[in-house]
């Protein structure tokens, strides 16, 4: 029988939130965790947004955010104001494809750099590239190509964005509806690329010459730096999401291996072609999304946990990690049905947590925070 974990299995485990919707500026109580030590409030600031895709805390104390239509544009968390910074007019919004991730560099104040990938319509062909901004005078300038020729399609194109501690950009693509691309490690689709951030190709990487760090993947949506460790979503089938750690020149299975290894057919393969397994899976599927690592002290019951915005299920999961990082001990689920499709999650260095959604149409920016 193959080895998977539900929420139902996970369900002594389980929190979910039973307040009714708020709009925005109104406040809401949600009730603690068991053996949690604060209670948590969560409140709209916008609900002006259409198809976000990234959230992210920005050095100046804004949300950076970006939509699927082509616009990067910086919510004030004190207003809720929305300002438009960048409207990309190349960008082509198919399907989920469009203007998808973001981040920014590490050292902003001395190199105001943003990274950003979205499809595109190349010689008739849906492709998608990752492209470098300067920030300057409140909108991006200075435009380069850092990444091109990656497929895209309709559905499955991956996209999240992350830096690694020693400044090399990753990039994860999912299989673009073409299900054999992810174990051809000549294409970029099914993958986790890992470039320099002007855009060369670091000489550590596994193939050189190659941008690919990892491959075998359906569509990894959630990526986020653990230290050194570099934590992955991903969408399974009808069977199968997946959090994945990922590891250098690891194959992660997709389409010949879904989850664990634990069929006959899939443990021959996994064998035969180093495939690693997840640290997590959910059957039936959840269709997980951005994530971001808890580690603040604000809300202490949230210390130590990854923090998973949910499609299908409509919640966000905490994920509470192992001391050794290596697994999760405990899911709790909060704000149930409430808000509707959570795409991403950020976090702010007083504790804030926020989310975005993905319902199609006055979608919104939540701020979850300690009661005060």
């Amino acid at each position: 029988m193959r080895r998977w974990m539900t929420i139902a299995a996970l369900a002594g485990l389980v929190l979910f939130s039973t307040c009714k919707k708020n709009s925005p500026g109104n406040n809401n109580t949600q009730p603690p965790a068991p053996g949690s030590t604060a209670e948590l409030t969560d409140k709209v600031l916008t609900d002006k947004l259409t198809f976000p895709w990234e959230v992210l805390w920005g050095p100046d104390n804004k949300l950076w955010i970006t939509e699927r239509g082509g616009k990067i544009s910086q919510v004030d968390p004190e207003t809720g104001e929305v300002t438009l910074i960048k409207a990309l007019s190349d960008v082509v919004s198919q399907g989920e494809g469009g203007l998808l991730g973001m981040v920014l560099h590490p050292d902003f104040a001395t190199n105001p750099e943003v990274f950003v990938a979205y499809n595109y319509n190349k010689g008739g062909s849906y492709t998608k590239k990752v492209v470098k901004f300067t920030y300057s005078g409140g909108t991006l300038i200075n435009p380069l190509v850092l990444l091109d020729d990656i497929p895209a399609a309709n559905i499955h194109n991956g996209t999240r964005l992350a830096i690694s501690p020693d400044k090399k950009l990753f990039i994860t693509s999912g299989d673009a509806a073409t299900s054999s691309r992810a174990q051809d490690r000549d294409n970029p689709a099914g993958k986790i690329q890992r470039i320099n951030l002007d855009g060369s190709i670091p000489a550590d990487n596994p193939t050189p010459g190659s941008a690919v760090w990892s491959y075998g993947h359906r569509n990894p949506q959630g990526l986020v730096f653990v230290g050194d460790r570099l934590y992955s979503s991903e969408h399974g089938n009808a069977t199968d999401d997946e959090i994945n750690i990922i590891q250098k020149g690891r194959n992660f299975g997709w389409p010949n291996v879904e989850g664990f290894c634990n069929t006959n057919e899939e443990k021959a393969f996994c064998t035969a072609n180093n495939v690693a397994e997840p640290i997590m899976a959910w059957t039936p599927t959840i269709a997980p999304s951005g994530m971001a690592y808890y580690n603040n002290d604000a809300i202490p019951q949230w210390k130590g946990s990854l923090l998973l915005a949910v499609l299908k299920d409509s919640e966000l999961l905490q994920l509470k990690l192992n001391a050794a990082g290596t697994g999760v001990d405990e899911v709790n689920a909060f704000y149930k049905s409430k808000y509707g499709r959570m795409r991403d999650v950020a976090i702010s260095p007083a504790g804030k947590v926020y989310i975005v959604t993905s319902n199609g149409g006055s979608d919104r920016l939540i701020e979850v925070s300690k009661t005060p």
